[in-house]
């Protein structure tokens, strides 16, 4: 079996291996795949893996031997699946490797925000300690977490981490999700409840996105739901880019209508240069490493590879889209 890797390097920029990979068949991994690169990189392959490299309806009907797809993620909108069902290609997803370092990461862009921990930093080291009248100083509010409220839009995994952690926190949790869950013990005994979108927009001191991108969320925080939001307030985003209106963003930040922002995520990854974020003030951006922890990037590897070995054994696991295995061919 042939198997190819279009973009390794973001999954394994040289800490891990690919040789429980290789061991399933003629194996070559490619760091970076253009668009213009992929036919000829895949035209033979059998069993092919993609974290950002896109795979649609055009690129699948000009390919014959393809019978796997394994998407080196959770989501999977990089393929075109109903393309893929329909030339009989199974594709895969990794679902729930990251939601730990996630949830982490939403922590960590939000005590930023609170405590403004590398700019107090950048002060000490510059000599603002040393020439200090005073024991302490401040150069900028600081804000505690206990007692504020928390507003989670997406209750899956990654929002019911974020809620435990929350109430660990001391803090109250408010949820907006298109299906209530059961929240009992969700974050661990605290105040958790389920609330309207106005309400979980109006009433939180942080809002943070956890929810899918589809048609009916690219956009969902807009000019409209940022005008609800308290000026002290922080919107997280960890999700997806789409999901965040920029230009509104960015105008109320600019505004002082919301208080700030932490954002793993932009519309487009990489950015251009233009984004009106990259100049928005008090707007944390992150290059998209909420999922990338090296304890993360491990299990990513452990299930893309065990999803490969399921498939090949007849038992195909994380389907995305079914078809033919490739056992019961041969």
């Amino acid at each position: 079996m042939k198997i190819v890797v279009l973009d390794g390097f973001t999954l394994n920029p040289g800490d891990l291996e690919w040789a429980r990979l290789a061991r399933l068949g003629d194996l070559k991994v490619y760091e970076r795949t253009t668009r213009d690169q992929i036919l000829e990189r895949i035209e033979e392959a059998e069993a092919v893996f993609t974290n950002k490299t896109p795979l649609d309806r055009e690129l699948l009907s000009r390919i014959s031997r393809l019978k796997y797809i394994g998407v080196l993620a959770t989501g999977y909108n990089v393929v075109d699946v109903d393309a893929a069902a329909q030339r009989g290609i199974t594709v895969t997803n990794v679902p729930a490797y990251s939601t730990n370092s996630v949830a982490q990461l939403v922590f960590a862009l939000l005590l930023e925000l609170c405590q403004h921990v590398q700019q107090h930093s950048d002060a000490v080291h510059a000599g603002d300690w040393v020439a200090s009248k005073d024991f302490s100083f401040t150069r900028t509010p600081l804000t505690e977490l206990a007692g504020k409220t928390l507003g989670i839009l997406g209750f899956g995994r990654i929002g019911q981490k974020v809620a435990a952690i929350a109430s660990a926190f001391g803090m109250q949790v408010r949820v907006f999700s298109r299906t209530q869950k059961n929240i009992s013990g969700s974050a661990g005994g605290g105040d958790v409840r389920w609330c309207d979108l106005e309400e979980l927009f109006s009433d939180s001191d942080v809002v943070t996105l956890h929810c899918p991108l589809t048609p009916e969320t690219a956009g969902l925080v807009d000019r409209e739901k940022l005008a609800w939001m308290k000026p002290s307030a922080f919107l997280i985003n960890t999700s997806r880019g789409p999901l965040v209106n920029e230009a509104d963003l960015a105008e109320a930040l600019h505004q002082g209508r919301i208080a700030g922002a932490g954002l793993d995520v932009l519309s487009a990854e990489p950015p251009q240069a233009d984004n009106p974020l990259l100049t928005a003030p008090n707007c944390i951006i992150t290059p998209h490493i909420a999922w990338a922890t090296r304890e993360a990037r491990v299990r990513l590897m452990e299930v893309a590879v065990s999803n490969l070995e399921r498939f090949l054994a007849g038992d195909p696991v994380n389907v995305v889209t079914f078809a033919t295995s490739y056992c019961s061919e041969k």
